[in-house]
């Protein structure tokens, strides 16, 4: 999908953080064994996972995933990993609402133990839609099901953001704004303002990005709607499903408070993301799902609330994608795995794209 590399998700040793962790477990709950220790695959370039199995009679519960934060001395992708903020996004979302959140147990904010703050939660059984190679592909489970059967899920997906915008108290998720002035969601871009710089400091700023900020002034919403409590990385990716049913929905780490539609956005052009690689490899992907006409249908079925300003939202997601794509980048160029290109554009996969969507052209033609 890449002429580069797939870039490297840790720099730690697994029998080390093996060793280490079992340490941690004994002060909690002496005589504890851990077996199956285990990372995951996909996981991603910032919190890391451990799956591991607890055993030991007072143990709340036998199978647990350990999120651990970056690497402090990894060249990290984002500047701060809040571990005790998800931990606590967790619980008052299973306090809360219905949205199926794996049960969150220890915290651990002294980097001592592991290296970095960390939190174990139950692991959620189930499947995932892959990242790597995308759902989007031939050859997984989402693919390869019925359409009735991806509807299911489509539905069901949206769903989980509705119930968790309609039954979480707004008034709860205030802690989560960044400090500032304005609105919810002047203070959210504005934070993704300060990503950028903090991504750039030193290096090759895009032209491309700044100019996606730019049109984002002009599509400014004139009703920004009412700020909720955002999931953050809302995509089917981060869905653990039970059949084709939401089982738990995981990575809490983007949680902000922000209108619905910056949720709905991310959920939109994540997939759009995917969708567009497939086609440009040259397979059809999946180009009747989860298209950005049906989701905003769907959402206002179930919450009474009609989509707003969402060339502005589908803008904003595609442009905090780049950010985090160009920090990648260059993290992969910090290892040495690619080369810094004269034009740092070229570094966003999907700079095409964003370019469209600031020409104000991608959705031509979209129902």
């Amino acid at each position: 999908m890449a002429t580069a590399p797939r870039p490297r998700t840790t720099t730690r040793d697994p029998e080390e953080l093996a060793a280490r962790l079992t340490a941690w477990l004994d002060r909690r709950l002496p005589g504890a064994r851990v077996s199956g220790l285990a990372v995951p695959g996909s996981n991603g370039m910032s919190s890391e996972t451990l799956l591991f199995d607890l055993e030991h009679p007072d143990a709340p519960v036998r199978g647990c995933a350990l999120r651990l934060a970056a690497d402090p001395a990894a060249y990290t992708v984002f500047p701060v990993y809040d571990m005790a903020r998800q931990h606590r996004v967790m619980g008052l979302v299973a306090e809360h609402t219905d949205v199926p959140v794996p049960r969150v147990m220890w915290l651990e904010e002294d980097p001592g133990p592991l290296g970095a703050p960390f939190f174990v939660m139950a692991r959620a059984e189930g499947r995932v839609p892959p990242d790597v190679m995308p759902y989007t592909y031939e050859g997984n489970w989402l693919h390869g099901a019925t359409d009735a059967q991806r509807a299911t899920l489509e539905e069901e997906s949206v769903a989980v953001l509705a119930r968790l915008h309609d039954q979480f108290p707004a008034k709860e998720a205030e802690f989560l704004l960044p400090e500032g002035e304005g609105s919810a969601l002047r203070r959210h871009v504005d934070a993704q303002r300060a990503y950028y710089a903090w991504v750039v400091e030193g290096l090759a700023p895009s032209p491309l990005i700044e100019a996606a900020f730019a049109r984002l002034e002009e599509l400014w919403p004139d009703d920004e709607g009412p700020a909720v409590l955002c999931w953050g990385d809302a995509r089917i990716g981060n869905i653990v499903y039970d059949g084709f049913a939401p089982a738990a929905v995981l990575d809490w780490e983007m949680a902000a408070c922000a209108p619905r539609e910056v949720d709905l956005g991310w959920t939109v052009y994540l997939h759009r993301f995917f969708q567009d690689l497939t086609v440009g490899f040259g397979q059809p992907g999946l180009p009747g799902f989860l298209r950005r006409g049906a989701i905003e249908r769907r959402y206002a079925e179930l919450t009474g609330h009609v989509p707003r300003a969402m060339e502005f939202h589908t803008l904003y997601a595609a442009l905090r994608h780049a950010i985090v794509m160009l920090r990648i980048a260059y993290r992969q160029a910090y290892f040495g795995e690619v080369e810094v290109p004269a034009d740092p554009d070229r570094l966003i996969l999907h700079h095409a794209t964003l370019a469209a969507m600031v020409r104000g052209d991608y959705w031509t033609g979209e129902e």
